[in-house]
């Protein structure tokens, strides 16, 4: 009798479960096809493919929501999202695609950073604590099997980890409650393929008809598996689980992305590495958990105690 309500509750959580780890997946995939290809040309069929699927998703839907708001914010944040990826693109062309996977979670740190910056939040003390070890973890981690400077590589993904910290601001300070979403998803995926096609097109017949089976595959898992279907699950599942189980689930991506890089990319991790990648993936995983703590006291409602005010 209990066995049919634990399937349901489970079922959300193996989703995002499996978006953390198509995710992971991604940083090695994207290597593999700018090496075949090159970062914009990359980014194009990635793009491409991503679009037809959510035509397609739009298609049998059969409901869209345009407006000038939903216009300009699809536009406005597929220029920052195109700026990630193609600063996460080149960035896992220098390096590992386990160094990739792992410091561009860094913006789960940088986010909160970069409110208290530009909104004047307040965070608690312990939060910047995290910040300074996810800081070591990605100095430890780019330093390989020596202290030395992070690689141009390294720094691509650090600076697209930035960026995205931005880009998650921005959409959640425009972004309002009855916004068609898929609509502005595909917007985003419009922009970009825009850009990556005219910054490709010198070169894009060419690497197109020198791709082979493996690159195709690259492409449309990056564009299917990593943007639509991803974007279409996590959709679903975020609204059947707690904010608590989707950041724990969620922050599983670094894990999946050495996991993947390690056993299928066949890269090496030594211990100063290790000791970095544990290192971020704490910082991240209670760092967020202590932002979203803070988030909700301040959504709570002061309570009067004696003769001052708290928060509950």
């Amino acid at each position: 009798m209990h066995q049919k309500p634990f399937a349901k509750a489970i079922i959300p959580d193996l989703l995002l479960i499996a978006v953390a780890a198509t995710w992971g997946g991604s940083y090695l995939s994207a290597k593999n096809l700018v090496a075949a290809t090159d970062v914009n040309t990359a980014l194009t069929l990635r793009y491409g493919v991503a679009l037809a699927g959510m035509l397609i998703f739009l298609f049998i839907r059969r409901s869209v929501t345009l407006n000038r708001h939903v216009l300009l914010l699809g536009v406005g944040l597929g220029l920052s999202q195109a700026a990630i990826l193609w600063l996460e693109t080149s960035g896992v062309r220098l390096t590992s695609s386990s160094n990739a996977g792992v410091l561009i979670s860094l913006s789960l740190i940088l986010t909160p950073l970069l409110e208290v910056l530009v909104l004047r939040r307040v965070l608690p003390k312990v939060f910047y604590l995290m910040a300074l070890l996810g800081m070591l973890g990605a100095v430890l981690l780019a330093s390989g099997s020596g202290l030395r400077m992070p690689g141009a590589g390294d720094l691509f993904v650090i600076v697209a980890a930035l960026v995205r910290a931005g880009h998650v601001i921005a959409t959640a300070k425009f972004l309002k409650e009855g916004d068609d979403l898929p609509l502005i998803i595909s917007l985003q995926i419009f922009s970009g393929l825009v850009i990556f096609t005219g910054l490709s097109a010198p070169n894009l017949v060419v690497n197109i008809v020198r791709m082979d089976e493996s690159a195709w595959a690259d492409a449309i898992f990056l564009g299917l598996a990593c943007s639509v279907f991803a974007f279409l699950v996590q959709a679903w599942a975020v609204r059947r689980s707690s904010a608590a189980r989707v950041s724990l689930l969620m922050g599983t991506e670094p894990i999946w992305a050495v996991a993947i890089g390690v056993s299928l990319g066949g890269e090496f991790i030594g211990p100063v590495q290790a000791a970095g990648i544990a290192f971020i993936v704490a910082a991240t995983i209670f760092g967020a958990r202590i932002e979203r703590r803070a988030r909700e006291r301040r959504m709570l409602p002061p309570v009067e105690t004696g003769d001052k005010i708290e928060a509950a």
